[in-house]
């Protein structure tokens, strides 16, 4: 006796880890991973504060130069220093690398 044509097909539904992989075929296939999604939530977060700690510091200051003061906003003043401390840190650096 011959056996219903149906009884030797696979089952129709996919195993559970089937979804884990097409999710990471998917993430392949885009070309992020999920390093790239933490780093991007991260850099959300990031970005929140800084905006935050920006709105937080308006307020004027006096800022004393070597010849003579003036007034300007703090955030403006922040922003100067942290400009000038990268610039700084970034000749140290190649200055370092050409000695080597």
């Amino acid at each position: 006796m011959a056996e219903p044509s149906g009884a030797e097909q696979e089952p129709i539904g996919k195993p559970p880890h089937a979804a884990e992989g097409e999710l990471q075929e998917g993430l392949a296939k885009t070309g992020r991973g999920l390093r790239e999604h933490a780093r991007t939530i991260v850099l959300l977060v990031l970005a929140v504060l800084i905006t935050l700690f920006a709105v937080l510091n308006l307020g004027e200051v006096k800022v004393n130069w070597i010849f003579g003061s003036s007034h300007a906003p703090l955030i403006v003043v922040i922003v100067i220093s942290l400009l000038v401390g990268i610039v700084i840190t970034y000749i140290a650096e190649r200055r370092v690398r050409r000695r080597s």
